[in-house]
């Protein structure tokens, strides 16, 4: 067991928000803020009615419904039942599929606008004679179409998306609830996942003046990013983009080689970089932060895993794939690729989204309300299947949050959060975490009231970089303090992911446990922690948190610091172990859960990495 520097301490609740300031060492790279930073939650990854997949599952609620459900209000779900946050978000993108956007609710309210569009008849048929499977399958091939027959007649998408703009304005409340416009490009090779949300800093009036961009006109990437760019030029306004699920790309999200065949160059990791500032790591269809063949020893790897296949299910997966899907393995292809060319096209802050389709966003297992309509809450919903045809339910995560360090609630300042990268994502709970690196940290700081000052002064919060101080470069220090949900679950532990480059170019990662609850300690010869006992009773599904931790804090300095050696960063808090949503179900519905269905669940945070990046005297 490596021997670090570390001071633990169980905390009270902490101040809500702290002045903050910028510190003009080179030794450090700061982020660009004015006056405090406050914790904002929501979800930048949202369905509704207006997306056709969620439309042929049963959804009918609308933006308006996201946006009221999100704020807090009572909405009643597509299956009849009341749906109510326990508290409500602060930020929402509603991000509907850009292609086919509310064409089917369109066609079902006979919109002139679709009048005598051919496809748009073929399809009307099926939906009234409710032949859904067929039309499933025609949506599938028409979406990988080019054919221009098979496009939007482009007054329906103007239409569309200046109505999902103007109901994004109208429930807009800066300072108290910001909505941010955006959809969701659907790029898919093959079955392949290679899906993006895109969402704006702009509003009704700019973002409007120029449609969505579809996978019908590319699904490449590369053109998602020309068309951002556009925009950009065009309407001097600014947008971004995050994409999700690697796990079900097979090799494709973080590939070395673009879709056309060319191995990353500096351009290519520039480009992406700019335009992709975050990866979304967390959601529904399983967690993507690391798969257990990549990290053999990290006895938490195993984690919601989704790794039959392809999003469709149409190819299998194959272990080669798995190093180009997640984001810990990509973040250390990130450091390859930046020693080869300069430049890391793989340097992404991290946030969870839920990706529901039923327009509501929902992330306790206690209140969890599923992707479609068929896995909202009923006695046999663990069964069905997703979208009739792939996993079953209960394969389904009740996750993820996007957490944002912002200056205040506003479209301007939560985006310009994610531009720098200061945010973080849970697979549901609301933890509050707080996470710094600086070269020379007071290994007390964290027991100070105006900590988060004194950090941001000293050091760079997350999504930021430490910069070499040439050959005297010291072991940086990080500062963590996690807080368990208000009425959630106790903390287990604080976790530091690092990951490395040696000198022979080849990466490498480990997890340190920097802050455990419950006086526990890992054996010094094997490096484990004891586990704490579970206090979940599945039969009732309750637990009690008579273990683990309100709050933990500590500083931790890299005992294995190299200062040649380039490395990220970034936190993992785990809570303890509670009843999944399933166990819910189970208990509320008198039901017996499928043999294979996990009962319990031990939800987690993950903050933005910090980097260290060595110069050429180092």
């Amino acid at each position: 067991m490596h021997r670090f520097k570390k001071r633990t301490l169980l905390l009270p609740a902490l101040l809500l928000c702290h002045t903050a300031f910028t510190h003009s060492d080179e030794a450090y790279s700061p982020p660009t803020r004015e006056g405090t930073t406050q914790l904002y939650w929501g979800d930048t990854h949202l369905h509704t009615a207006l997306s056709a997949d969620a439309f042929i599952n049963g959804t009918r609620l609308g933006p308006e419904d996201s946006y009221r459900f999100a704020r807090g209000e009572a909405v009643t779900a597509d299956n009849g039942m009341q749906a109510r946050l326990r508290a409500p978000l602060d930020f929402l993108a509603v991000t509907d599929h850009s292609d086919y956007l509310g064409v089917y609710r369109g066609l079902a309210r006979e919109d002139e606008a679709l009048a005598g569009w051919a496809v748009g008849d073929e399809w009307s048929a099926m939906l009234a004679e409710e032949r859904l499977g067929e039309l499933v399958r025609a949506f599938g091939s028409a979406v990988q179409s080019s054919d221009d027959a098979l496009k939007t007649p482009e007054a329906f998408v103007y239409s569309t998306w200046m109505e999902v703009a103007d109901i994004a304005d109208q429930f807009n409340q800066p300072g108290m609830f910001t909505t941010l416009i955006g959809y969701e490009w659907t790029s898919m090779i093959s079955g392949d996942n290679l899906h993006r949300v895109v969402f704006y800093r702009d509003d009704a009036d700019t973002v409007t003046r120029q449609l969505p961009f579809t996978s019908q006109e590319s699904t490449d990437p590369e053109d998602l990013w020309q068309s951002l760019a556009d925009y950009e030029e065009k309407t001097g306004g600014q947008v971004l983009a995050i994409a999700h699920n690697g796990n079900v790309s097979n090799g494709r999200m973080f590939a070395p080689e673009t879709l056309k065949g060319k191995a990353l160059d500096s351009d290519y990791a520039k480009t992406r970089s700019r335009w992709e500032p975050v990866y979304e790591v967390t959601q529904v269809k399983g967690d993507g932060e690391t798969h257990p063949t990549l990290s053999p020893t990290d006895e938490f790897a195993d984690f919601e895993t989704w790794d039959q296949g392809n999003i469709s299910l149409t190819a299998d997966k194959e272990p080669w794939m798995l190093r180009y899907e997640y984001a810990r393995s990509a973040l250390r292809e990130g450091l390859r690729h930046q020693d080869k060319t300069g430049t890391n096209p793989f340097k992404f802050g991290m946030i969870g989204s839920t990706d529901s389709h039923t327009a509501l966003s929902t992330t306790a297992e206690d209140n969890f309300f599923g992707k479609f309509l068929e896995s909202e809450p009923a006695p046999d919903r663990a069964t069905n299947r997703m979208a009739h045809v792939l996993q079953e339910s209960w394969e389904l995560g009740a996750s993820g949050l996007a957490a944002v360090w912002a200056t205040d609630n506003t479209r301007e300042a939560i985006f310009d959060a994610f531009r720098r990268k200061e945010v973080y994502g849970t697979t549901g709970p609301r933890i509050r975490l707080r996470f710094f690196g600086a070269w020379n940290m007071d290994p007390a700081l964290y027991e100070r009231p105006d900590y988060a000052d004194i950090a941001y002064e000293q050091g760079v919060p997350m999504g930021g970089d430490l910069l070499p101080q040439g050959g005297t470069t010291p072991p940086p220090s990080f500062l963590v303090v996690a807080e368990k949900e208000p009425d959630g679950a106790n903390l287990d532990r604080i976790q530091i992911v690092k990951g490395w480059l040696d000198a022979a170019g080849e990466s490498h990662e480990r997890v340190y446990n920097v802050a455990l609850s419950d006086e526990r300690h890992a054996d010094p010869d094997t490096g484990k922690v004891p586990p704490l006992p579970t206090t979940a009773d599945v039969a009732n599904a309750t637990y009690r948190n008579s273990v683990g931790a309100a709050s933990l804090a500590t500083v931790w300095t890299d005992p294995d610091f190299e200062p040649g050696q380039a490395a990220f960063y970034y936190v993992r808090v785990l809570e303890i172990t509670k009843p999944r949503w399933n166990a819910y179900d189970a208990a509320y519905f008198d039901k017996t859960m499928p043999d294979k269905a996990p009962m319990t669940v031990q939800d987690r945070a993950y903050s933005s990495p910090i980097w260290y990046t060595p110069d050429s005297e180092s």
